[in-house]
This record gives C-alpha cells, structure tokens and sequence, in this order.
C-alpha cells in the first residue's frame, strides 16, 4: 500500500517520530431477504480480513474519504449513514520504524452499487459475509467497530 505523498513528505522533516493520523472506517452493510452482510477484504500486505479502511487526505472531509477509499479498494458505491465510533488506536510502530497514532472515525455505511472487487490491490479479495460470523476478522478492534456500526441505535461511541 503506497504512503500518501503528504506523509512522506512530513516524514522527511520528522523521520520516524509519531504521527497523528486521521483514519477511517467504513464498516458497509448490505440487507437482503437472508440478513444483514458486511463488507469485508482480505489485505494484501498482512493477509487480515478487515472492514475498508483508510487515512483521511488534508482537507477532505472524513465522511467523503469513507466513499472514496470503498471505491478504490472495493469497487462500490455506499451512501455513510452515521459516524459509529469515535477512538485512538494504539500506537503502530511499522517495520520500518514509522510511529503512527491513528484516530479513527467508524462509519455505518450502506452499499448502493457495485460488484466487490479488489480493485487497487490493497486487498486481495473482497465479499460479502455474515454479520452473525465474524470470528475470522483480524481483531477485537475490528470486530468492535463491526458491532458498533450495525448496531441500530443511532448512537456514536466515544471513549473518555
């Protein structure tokens, strides 16, 4: 997965110092006569199964890098519903030394169009899976942010 442009250009100033990163997640869900689906890829660099994720780009509204990042690594089209869960990561130290902390922003998001497809190799396959089965997604992290956006209450998470 290539760096953004910014992040390296910033990383030239402060090497492998943390970063604060803006992420998001886009936990999408699809209803059929069968159920509830979520989105779900298989990364290419680590080979977990997780929702789409990305980093919001400056000045992008966080909500529109949710729509963007399920077009380019999926293929489809969703509508964001609402913002889920509001929470720092722990810190992420890359193997190349990097430090990021990662502030994520978890969106209920609704599929509208497109055949899940790993369309810019930043996971290696993408598809619909139960929401009721997600023992095979990479984390806790990840399956809280799951539970959290299906959820139908409405409400947004914040941790503090």
């Amino acid at each position: 997965m290539p760096t953004p442009e910014y992040v390296l250009k910033l990383r030239e100033h402060i090497g492998h110092e943390p970063l604060v990163l803006i992420g998001v997640t886009a936990v999408i869900l699809r209803e059929s006569p069968a159920g509830t689906a979520v989105l779900l890829g298989t990364r290419s660099d680590d080979g977990a199964l997780t929702p789409i994720t990305g980093i919001v780009d400056p000045g992008e509204e966080p909500a529109l890098a949710a729509r963007r990042e399920a077009m380019e690594e999926a293929g489809v089209e969703i509508a964001v519903e609402r913002l889920a869960w509001v929470h720092q990561l722990p810190r992420k130290t890359h193997v190349n030394g990097d430090q990021v902390d990662y502030f994520d922003l978890t969106f209920r998001c609704r599929w509208i169009s497109g055949d899940p497809h790993p369309a810019d190799g930043e996971m290696t396959a993408v598809g619909w899976h139960d929401l009721d089965d997600l023992a095979a997604v990479a984390s806790d992290d990840l399956r809280e942010r799951i539970r959290l956006a299906a959820n139908g209450s409405g409400d947004t998470l914040f941790h503090g």
